[in-house]
């Protein structure tokens, strides 16, 4: 009776070298999964799920979990306004995470042995993967020929043409993942510090110059529609990142400490996500207090710093997950923005739950909620703790 083992498949250079290697050096009877986030369309997914078959594949399952992945993940990066180093959308790192769960869930359904990664032994994903390998399928072996075998890309590519499968250098130059939270690009310049990517590096290109506006509605934090047509916000992030894209918008390199400790350099491609949370980030200025949006940039950075790091399953991310969903109560409200090309603008909002409010005051203009003897007197007394501690002291402020 042969090994069975389940593989998470991308249809990339590592997946491809995995499949051909368990099957024919290792001798695994290996099925194959792809987790769908948002990064593949139906010709693509049909060209894979063949990919697959002709490199060996006992079974091919194609699996979409946009709305899952949108419900259990996406819309925190957005209530948290989560950027990485105050850059970085999470746009690969969050969705590894449930690729690696629903890997577990098809290979116990399999009743497989083992389960595999195409994960080198230099980066984030390997943790990702086998934390949530390890913690909810304890009794699978976890295989990992790339790391194992400590393969360059060239090496790969030399090993698929000796088992008679053609694969282009130049295609394997560049590891690009797409999802609905973005697409990341790493390449021969993203693993030095001073060179930035060829602009052909990323897969849209700029194609609109004039500039257009673009209005989003959120109700209670969630993109319910763009343009005054609604649908589901899983939808919209898609409709506005066709929109955002034409004009190349969302471009960057992320620089940040590694989970294995090693610093790393990685470009992407976020049009939508960067749009959405600084959009979200100003309708939130509007109708949160001072002390709701302090907690919340707290919370926000250690949620998305934990789930960076593979930790999605730790109970205190649910903890999290419930005072972020809290804070939104009154984030309801329209966020204009202007896209150009390689960026955007944002131009105001309009909310029923707008705390600039004018019945109060008008800043720096007229005081309609108070006299100039509440002003002074106020002000007397938020200085006493200061004024207090120079004159003791004989503080002179030179």
């Amino acid at each position: 009776m042969s090994k069975k083992l389940v593989l998470a498949y991308s249809g990339g250079l590592d997946t491809s070298y995995c499949l051909k290697y368990l099957k024919n050096d290792l001798g695994y009877e290996v099925h194959t999964i792809l987790i769908n986030t948002g990064g593949f369309g139906e010709e693509e997914l049909a060209a894979i799920e063949k990919r697959a078959y002709e490199l060996g594949s006992a079974h091919h399952l194609n699996l979409d979990i946009i709305d899952k992945y949108y419900e259990k993940a996406i819309k925190y990066l957005v209530y948290g306004n989560v950027l990485k180093n105050n850059t970085y959308p999470l746009s690969v790192s969050a969705e590894r995470v449930f690729q690696a769960l629903e890997t577990v869930r098809y290979a116990k359904s399999v009743g497989a042995d083992a389960i595999a990664h195409g994960s080198t032994g230099a980066g984030n994903d390997q943790i990702r993967f086998d934390l949530v390998f390890q913690t909810i399928a304890p009794e699978m072996q976890i295989i990992t020929p790339i790391r194992d075998l400590k393969l360059t890309r060239q090496q790969e590519v030399e090993y698929l043409q000796k088992n008679g499968v053609e694969y282009s250098w130049e295609k394997a130059q560049y590891s690009i993942n797409k999802g609905i939270w973005g697409t990341s690009v790493g390449g021969k310049e993203t693993l030095t510090s001073g060179q930035p990517l060829p602009g052909e590096a990323y897969p849209s290109q700029l194609e609109k110059s004039e500039a257009e506006k673009v209005t989003l509605h959120f109700e209670k934090g969630e993109l319910t529609g763009i343009n005054n047509e609604f649908e589901k916000p899983a939808s919209n992030i898609q409709k506005l990142e066709k929109l955002a894209s034409a004009f190349a918008i969302g471009r960057d390199i992320h620089v940040g400490d590694t989970i294995i400790g090693i610093k790393g350099r990685v470009g992407f491609e976020a049009a939508a996500p960067i749009i959405i949370i600084k959009a979200h980030h100003l309708l939130e200025k509007h109708v949160l207090g001072k002390w709701q949006q302090y907690w919340k940039e707290q919370l926000g950075n250690w949620y998305g710093m934990l789930f960076h790091e593979g930790q999605y399953l730790d109970p205190v991310m649910r903890n999290i997950e419930t005072f972020l969903e809290d804070t939104q109560k009154t984030v309801t409200g329209t966020v204009t923005v202007t896209l150009k090309p390689y960026h955007f603008s944002l131009d105001g909002i309009e909310s029923a739950h707008d705390l600039m409010n004018t019945g109060f005051g008008q800043y720096g203009e007229v005081n309609n909620a108070w006299t100039a003897d509440d002003a002074k007197g106020f002000i007397k007394i938020v200085g006493n703790a200061q004024n207090i501690y120079a004159q003791v002291n004989g503080e002179k402020y030179d």
